[in-house]
Parts: C-alpha cells; sequence; structure tokens
C-alpha cells in the first residue's frame, strides 16, 4: 500500500512537472509535441523499472536501483514545489503573462539547484556535532565523560557495510567513553542482518555500546538480532545502573505502543525503582520527554525525526513530533534529538547534512565552577 501511493504521487509529480516543462518557450520551440511526451513516458517508465529493480537478490544492483529512483522522485518535489507555488502566484500565467515562462524558467532553475544541493549534503559524510550537558548526580570522576551517539544509520542497499565501517572510524576517532545507536540502525530490507555483524562487532567503548529499538527494526529483515549478536546492550524497557550513580535506561520504540496513555506509562514504569544518581535515557522517538523528566532523568537521547531530512518536510514532521532536532530544555531536562547519521529513501538532505554526536557530560560542581569564574 506504501508502495503503491510513492508510486501514485510520484506519477502525479512526474506529470504535472513535464507539463509545466512543455510550456518553456525553448522546449517549444525544438521539440516536438510527441516527442517530448514519449520522452516523459520513457522517463516514467524507468522512474518504475528502477523501482522493480531496487527488489533485486543482488545488492550491488538493487543498491543502484534504490538510488535512481528514490532519489529521482526527491528531485522531481523540489522542482515541483517552486512551479507550483509560482503557478499559485501567477494564477497560472494569468497575471505577469509576460514574464510567466521567464519566471517557469527560473522556477524549473531553482527546483534543480534544490535537488543539487539536497544530494550533496546528502552523500557527504555526517559531521560531528559536539554538545555539553550537566547533568545532577553524576559522580565526579565522571567529569567528561563521552558519549559518542549514532541515530537512523538505516543500513541496506544504499548505505552498506564499506560506509558503516567509515563511520565506525568516525565514532572511534572520538575515543568515547560509551557508544549510543538510537534505532532504525537496519533500512528493514536489503542486506541481512549477519553481514553487518563483523563491522559492528569492531565497535567499543570503555563502559559499552548501548541501543534501543527504532520503528525499522519491526520492518522485514530488519529484526534485534543485530545488537546481541555484535555484543550491544540492548535496552527494552529497563535500566541498568553502569556505575555507582550513573544509570542508563531505555525503552523500545513508542510508536509501536497505541494510545499516548500506553506511551506514558511505559516511560513511566522503565523509569521506577531507580537507584539515585544521574540518568541517561534512550528513546528512538521523541516523545513523552516530560513523562521523563518527571521521573527525574537528566538527559533524555532521541532520533527518528531526520530533522525533516527534505526541506520542507521539517515543518510538516514537527506537527507530529515537536522535539524536531538539536538542543531541548524540558521541566530542567535536556533532550537532544539526532537528526539522523544516514538517510531514509533519497540519499538527500536539504539544508543539514547528516551527524554524529559527541555529548559531553559534566558534574554539577563543574557548572558551578564554571559560573564562578565567568563572575570573576
Amino acid at each position: 500500500m506504501f508502495g503503491t501511493t510513492l508510486i501514485l504521487i510520484t506519477t502525479i509529480l512526474h506529470l504535472y512537472v513535464f507539463w509545466r516543462i512543455s510550456t518553456l518557450p525553448f522546449v517549444k520551440r525544438h521539440i516536438s509535441p510527441v516527442v517530448f511526451w514519449i520522452i516523459t513516458v520513457l522517463l516514467w517508465g524507468g522512474f518504475y523499472f528502477c523501482r522493480i529493480g531496487s527488489r533485486s537478490d543482488s545488492v550491488e544492483a538493487a543498491g543502484i536501483f534504490e538510488f535512481l529512483w528514490m532519489n529521482w522522485m526527491a528531485m522531481l518535489f523540489l522542482v515541483f514545489l517552486p512551479m507550483f507555488v509560482l503557478d499559485l502566484f501567477t494564477l497560472f500565467g494569468l497575471i505577469f503573462r509576460r514574464k510567466s515562462a521567464t519566471l517557469r524558467c527560473l522556477a524549473l532553475l531553482t527546483g534543480m539547484a534544490l535537488s543539487a544541493v539536497a544530494l550533496v549534503q546528502g552523500l557527504r559524510p555526517p559531521v560531528i556535532e559536539k554538545y555539553e550537558v550537566f547533568l545532577a548526580g553524576l559522580p565526579e570522576e565522571m567529569d567528561g565523560t563521552i558519549l559518542a551517539v549514532l541515530s537512523d544509520l538505516h543500513l541496506g542497499a544504499q548505505l552498506g557495510e564499506s560506509w558503516l565501517s567509515e563511520r565506525i572510524d568516525q565514532v572511534l576517532a572520538l575515543d568515547p567513553d560509551i557508544i549510543v545507536l538510537l534505532g532504525d540502525i537496519l533500512e528493514g530490507h536489503g542486506p541481512p542482518a549477519d553481514g553487518f555483524v563483523d563491522r559492528f562487532m569492531q565497535m567499543s567503548a570503555p563502559l559499552g555500546v548501548w541501543a534501543v529499538t527504532g520503528n525499522h527494526e519491526y520492518h522485514g529483515r530488519g529484526n534485534s538480532d543485530l545488537f546481541e549478536s555484535a555484543g550491544f546492550r540492548l535496552m527494552r524497557d529497563e535500566w541498568v545502573e553502569v556505575k555507582p550513580g550513573f544509570i542508563m535506561a531505555g525503552v523500545d520504540d513508542l510508536t509501536s505502543r497505541i494510545g499516548r496513555n500506553n506511551r506514558v506509562s511505559t516511560v513511566s514504569k522503565t523509569l521506577e525503582g531507580r537507584k539515585s544518581g544521574a540518568t541517561v535515557f534512550l528513546s528512538h522517538t521523541p516523545w513523552q520527554a516530560e513523562a521523563a523528566a518527571n521521573a527525574g532523568v537528566g538527559l533524555m537521547l532521541s532520533g527518528h525525526t531526520h530533522g525533516g531530512q527534505i526541506w520542507p518536510f521539517d515543518y510538516l514532521v514537527q506537527q507530529q513530533y515537536p522535539l524536531l532536532e538539536g538542543r531541548y530544555s524540558v521541566k530542567g531536562m535536556t533532550v537532544l534529538v539526532h537528526r539522523g547519521t544516514g538517510t531514509w529513501g533519497p540519499r538527500m538532505r536539504l539544508w543539514k547534512p547528516g551527524v554524529i554526536l559527541q555529548v559531553v557530560l559534566r558534574t554539577e560542581s563543574s557548572n558551578h565552577a564554571g559560573k564562578k569564574k565567568e563572575g570573576l
């Protein structure tokens, strides 16, 4: 059903974009209508063929076909957007009649430029973003503890073993004390999880590698067996005292829970009975931050949203996920929402690239010392 919807939407975008391109003076002068629409049909057929090809048993072929049809779909949208806005502004050429053709050319070029920027940002390596978080109750000896946080890798036909190896190198270069995986590690289709285990086993940290499931861990082959095979500590509605005074807690993906009350109770029950100290709470989906804050959590780490991935989808995504991307404070608790290390669908991002978070934990005493020094 999801695939059918994507094809229907892409077909509508395809027809609209090429209809508007057919009205451009250059196209009218140099390409006959029959030839133009034959090309249009062939391009749509190529798109559909690539989608079918993305199901190939060959990982390499599937990756190429998926890359082509997913990015073609995103490019169509980014070209459609300025052209449609222009048509609304000019009432489809009824006003600004003399300049409408020139404006449509500019809209087309704008869409192509946006697509180019999005592709560059999507293909470039994730950047490292550093955050410093002061945690009440954090033991003095843990001041300066470094967390390397990954989320939404979406490993599959497009993002494979070599890409993962590069990300592991980035993580290990941070010399982290703790490594965190916030779910959606596998795409849910494509290569089986076993193919990534050896790579993940290269990733280690003194205080362990911690993970929670995302919604894609419940899709197709994207199961949670990978975590156990790779030696990760998978948190499933539980908490663990890593060191005296420092607790890690995590829940299974909240989108799999039906109803808001169920999600609230899941978070609350998971955090019940903890020992005193600082708590870092892992949840793939950035929901129920207030429930976590009410339970005394100091830091909540989430992903899932991709920061909208391709503008202007961020405005739509934020309607469902108000904590979209970056740093937030909820009732005194710090929330960091990861915009994703990989990409879902198109290898495109507009505007920000993928990210790996470097989170440095600080004690309250170091915070007070810093404020006192500033006062001097």
